[in-house]
């Protein structure tokens, strides 16, 4: 197992690198680009979003888990933090993402928000955050550049908060239909849920449990009760691995 030194901060430096410059291209444009890749699914983008978050609450509910502080990790435009908002209900949120156009525009659509949108890993706290909340962001970072994220990510966690991983599923055969449809993502390198459960590991994360969700595109929305019949096995088009900070480390 790859452990993670708690204080290094130096690993930050490098992580706006890992996003592509495109973003801030796409800043103004975000939804817009987001929904011509989802218009093959049928679904509005805040389905997606909604389900994931409600998802995620459910998980961290049924374990008696409080939830006081939450970081958007790829945040984007912001367009999740009313969403974490009202379904978490947290004390705190703060978003990050390296792209300075998007982080500009969430602070310009949410004046006045308790919300804290950062586009410096730097600024980031350590130690800080019940929950860290991704979505569709590590496809974005180059390989090579995965585990300085997952460092980060791991710095500003308490010991015992929670890392809700959502990605896109390679396994699923709707999933490059849509990405291609996406400019930013047509050429983004996917996750298995195998691979994303041996990354966690060795970047020192406990993952808990993998769930598969978005079987059924809306035309076929009668089916997607069945989907808690297969959830656990990865055939959706995303995935969660609901992976834990250990509360201790290894040697103390």
């Amino acid at each position: 197992m790859i452990m993670v030194d708690e204080t290094s901060t130096s690993i930050s430096e490098r992580l706006p690198e890992s996003v592509p410059v495109e973003f801030d291209d796409y800043a103004n444009e975000y939804e817009e680009a987001l929904q011509t890749g989802l218009q093959v699914s049928g679904e509005h983008p805040e389905y997606f979003a909604r389900r994931r978050i409600e998802w995620t609450h459910a998980l961290l509910d049924s374990r008696d888990i409080e939830i006081n502080t939450v970081l958007d990790f790829g945040c984007g435009v912001g367009i999740a933090a009313p969403l974490l908002n009202e379904i978490l209900n947290p004390q705190c949120i703060w978003g990050f993402d390296p792209s300075t156009a998007a982080i500009a525009r969430a602070r310009q659509d949410r004046p006045g928000s308790p919300n804290q949108f950062v586009d410096c890993a730097d600024e980031l706290p350590s130690a800080e955050f019940d929950l860290v909340y991704t979505n569709g962001v590590f496809h974005h970072i180059p390989p090579r550049e995965r585990a300085t994220a997952f460092a980060t990510i791991w710095r500003t966690l308490r010991p015992g908060g929670w890392f809700a991983f959502w990605e896109n599923n390679p396994w699923n055969p709707g999933t490059r239909l849509v990405m291609n449809r996406i400019p930013f993502d047509r050429d983004a390198i996917t996750i298995s849920p195998y691979e994303a459960n041996h990354l966690l590991r060795r970047s020192g994360f406990n993952p808990v449990r993998t769930d598969a969700w978005f079987l059924f595109p809306h035309r076929l929305r009668a089916l997607r009760p069945l989907e808690w019949l297969v959830h656990r096995i990865p055939f959706g088009a995303q995935y969660l691995v609901l992976a834990q900070k250990p509360l201790t480390l290894e040697g103390q």
